[in-house]
């Protein structure tokens, strides 16, 4: 359909992005899948198909750069537009998880790591998305964030993020939270609103399914509810189920 939305959700193999394409999807969003292999993401595309759900798989790696503007040639041939870009991507540290401090110890390779999926490959991806996202009559960028990365929270007498003081995880989502925060301001005379969403701790793999207590259908509330907002809506906001988190 002519008028039908289209949406780019990254990382959207399994998880909090699986489970946000298929909301999406099931609005009558055209969602595009992508993971770092063709094979799955045409399988996990294959199942919001096989629900009714307009659905495309692609390959991206994110911190591949061919493989970014491979994705903004494929959305201009076969969509002419992008409405909404879920960059929703991201990693935590190899070693240990979020619950083991450390901010002396942290590598060099750790930081490196991390802040090129988390922060860099966002900057450049939605770069190269940024003319299609200026031809839908209103663009939605929706940056996976964490409430890990609150400056404000963090530094609050009794924290309760205290228990996760993981430099790199941490301030690479405070890195993405300016970026939303300069990006909503220079595009505030255009049809596209930027968002950092906190999805919650959910039950992933990053967030422990053990442990966790949101099931993913609930985690992914957030991002699909900002990629939907309306002209009144919020605009270089930090978001989590319709709340205003501090940064």
């Amino acid at each position: 359909m002519k008028d039908q939305k289209v949406a780019l959700i990254t990382g959207s193999n399994r998880g909090i992005g699986f489970e946000t394409a298929k909301q999406l999807g099931e609005k009558g969003i055209a969602v595009i899948l992508t993971a770092r292999k063709l094979s799955v993401a045409e399988a996990a595309a294959a199942q919001l198909t096989a629900q009714s759900i307009d659905a495309y798989g692609i390959q991206l790696d994110v911190n591949n750069a061919a493989e970014r503007k491979a994705v903004a040639a494929y959305i201009s041939d076969k969509f002419g537009k992008l409405d909404i870009l879920v960059n929703n991507a991201g990693i935590g540290p190899k070693e240990d998880s979020l619950m083991v401090k450390k901010t002396t110890e942290t590598t060099a390779d750790e930081l490196h790591e991390i802040f090129e999926t988390n922060v860099f490959s966002i900057i450049y991806l939605t770069n190269d998305l940024l003319p299609l996202l200026k031809k839908s009559p209103a663009g939605r960028i929706v940056n996976l964030s964490s409430i890990l990365g609150s400056l404000t929270i963090h530094a609050q007498e009794n924290s309760p993020i205290s228990f996760s003081r993981r430099l790199s995880y941490n301030a690479s989502k405070a890195a993405l939270n300016m970026y939303t925060i300069h990006l909503a301001d220079e595009l505030a005379n255009t049809n596209i609103k930027v968002n950092s969403a906190h999805p919650g701790w959910v039950k992933t793999e990053l967030g422990g399914v053990e442990i966790a207590p949101m099931e993913i259908a609930d985690g992914a509330k957030t991002s699909v509810s900002l990629s939907l907002v309306g002209t009144d809506g919020p605009n270089g906001r930090f978001i989590h189920m319709e709340e205003e988190l501090p940064w």
